[in-house]
């Protein structure tokens, strides 16, 4: 059961096999030579590259594709270029909170100041002074200054407005420029991202493919081409960006050394080195694909809204014996499942027991793992929005990481507080038998007896005395197993007895369980352990 598509999507078999036939029936050369193969690879990436540019209904004669490996890549390279304009004038650099972490990273290289948006009435506000030309920005705004947020946050899904890009461009004035960069890497997974309107959209679009069609794993930048002059200040240059290069002068003074970079197309300029042209190809062949399976990306958009609302609405309901709700869902105002404007298919969660006790996110990934249910735990790449959810301040979260708090390690709970979330999210390819077998899954984690539990269950069980056991379920207890405190503290090989406690409720004593079946370390539990619990595989 694969829920984790805000990661990756699943490719299509019949789009490895397209990939595989097209390889095996050419030959395809490097593009910057001029024989037959290589002119086979140059036309298959201009053509792709147009085909892209239509799949998000941009003009070609408005905009440009430049082909990077991810849409991190897309951002490093506005980076590069707006910092070397730095050099020259300060710029300035603004962020979303719910920004990934490749986005908020570009605040280390602004020449001038920065700052973080705390919300989107902020941004409004900004937007507005900015019109009344009443900027809240540092007197010193000139060069390039850049406003960057994400179309949909990679954590809860929420989407953002895309109307900001061109609220800030109507506020601009010749003493004042910011240009926009919208990380659309999560929103363009399940929606149509619509660049027909150049006067009101980003200036820079980052983005990754595999994110929509699973395969190949590249990315791409689109500038709208009248801003193109803010990328045009790059120091760096590399193979295919420069029409002649001089090493040394004549009297080997390297400080003489002369270049003069392709003035041609924005693409000619900033793709470095040979293109991924195999990669290119694939990308080809998958807009193709995805186009007759789904048809539209608007297809994918209703499926995966209609989905996650019966998702969110079951969730929202699970609750165990004596009431208390299973899932924590963390939402954001004013997102809400059910339109496609405002929310994606994707929901971050955490797990209480009947207790009120916190399920760590460690505990739950594998238990999920020994279910075959593939999900994403953790912070996710997102600290604005993990800040937000979990109601955890900057000191908190420095905190945290000196209490040893580190990107995907399994310090679940610090202070009473989660450390990370569970995240699901849908796909084009997911189903209403992905949310049935998910919700049965959910079953281990629901306490429906309020009886203090004197054995040990089988794991077919586990849920209610209704539920049928889980396709690929590898962990299994023998009826009538018993463990007791004095069972397992006989024998002091057994990694339990250090912490074996007696149990209240079914899912406390199953998320304990997972913790020794896959240890800390990765480690698989001994047969010593096996058979003091009454474990078989």
């Amino acid at each position: 059961m694969y829920l984790d598509h805000a990661g990756t999507t699943p490719y299509p078999r019949s789009l490895v096999v397209d990939f595989a036939t097209a390889m095996n029936s050419n030959i395809f050369g490097n593009p910057h030579s001029h024989s037959p193969s290589s002119m086979l690879s140059t036309d298959v990436i201009e053509l792709t590259r147009l085909q892209a540019l239509t799949f998000f209904k941009a003009d070609p004669e408005h905009f440009d594709l430049i082909f990077v490996a991810n849409a991190t890549a897309a951002i490093k390279l506005v980076m590069e270029c707006v910092s070397n304009h730095s050099r020259r004038a300060s710029s300035w650099y603004s962020y979303h909170a719910d920004s990934h972490t490749s986005l908020v990273g570009v605040r280390e290289t602004a020449g001038g100041s920065s700052r973080c948006f705390k919300s989107d009435k902020e941004v409004d506000s900004w937007i507005n002074c900015r019109r009344l030309q009443k900027s809240q920005e540092p007197s010193t705004e000139v060069g390039v200054n850049l406003f960057a947020y994400p179309a949909q946050s990679n954590m809860n899904g929420r989407r953002l407005p895309l109307s900001w890009p061109g609220g800030v461009r109507a506020s601009n004035r010749p003493s004042s420029q910011v240009f926009t960069l919208l990380d659309a890497a999560a929103y363009v997974a399940t929606t149509q991202l619509d660049l027909s309107d150049p006067d009101n959209a980003p200036d820079f679009t980052a983005l990754s493919f595999y994110k929509i069609f699973g395969f190949p794993d590249a990315g791409a930048l689109i500038v709208r081409k009248a801003s193109g002059r803010a990328l045009s200040e790059r120091r760096y240059f590399g193979g295919g960006t420069v029409d002649m290069v001089i090493n040394r002068t004549d009297n080997g003074n390297v400080s003489d050394a002369w270049h003069a970079k392709k003035s041609g197309s924005l693409h000619e300029m900033l793709e470095d080195g040979t293109p991924a042209s195999h990669s290119i190809l694939a990308l080809n062949l998958a807009l193709k694909v995805h186009q007759k399976l789904f048809g539209s990306m608007e297809n994918v958009s209703k499926h995966t809204c209609n989905l996650a609302t019966i998702l969110h609405e079951k969730m929202s309901k699970l609750c165990h014996a004596n009431g208390l709700l299973v899932c924590k869902i963390y939402e954001a105002f004013p997102s809400k499942y059910g339109t496609t404007e405002d929310q994606g298919p994707v929901i971050a969660f955490n797990v209480r027991s009947s207790r009120g006790e916190w399920i760590g996110k460690s505990h739950f990934e594998r238990l999920a793992t020994l279910n075959n249910v593939q999900l994403r735990t953790g912070g996710v790449c997102n600290p604005g929005g993990i800040a937000s959810a979990l109601d955890m301040s900057p000191s908190e979260m420095r905190d945290n990481f000196d209490k040893g708090l580190r990107c995907g390690n399994e310090l679940d709970e610090i202070n009473g507080k989660p450390t990370g979330i569970v995240r699901v999210s849908l796909g084009a390819m997911s189903s209403i038998d992905d949310i049935e077998k998910f919700m049965v899954f959910m079953q281990l984690f629901t306490d429906t007896s309020s009886k203090k539990l004197k054995s040990l269950p089988s794991l077919e069980s586990v849920g209610s005395t209704e539920t049928v056991p889980l396709p690929g379920m590898v962990l299994r207890c023998e009826p009538k197993a018993a463990v007791s405190v004095k069972d397992s503290t006989a024998n002091p090989t057994c990694p339990v007895a250090a912490c074996m406690k007696s149990f209240e409720t079914r899912e406390s004593l199953w998320s304990h369980l997972a913790v020794h079946c896959i240890s800390n370390a990765g480690r698989k539990s001994t047969p010593t352990t096996r058979s003091c619990l009454g474990m078989r595989r």
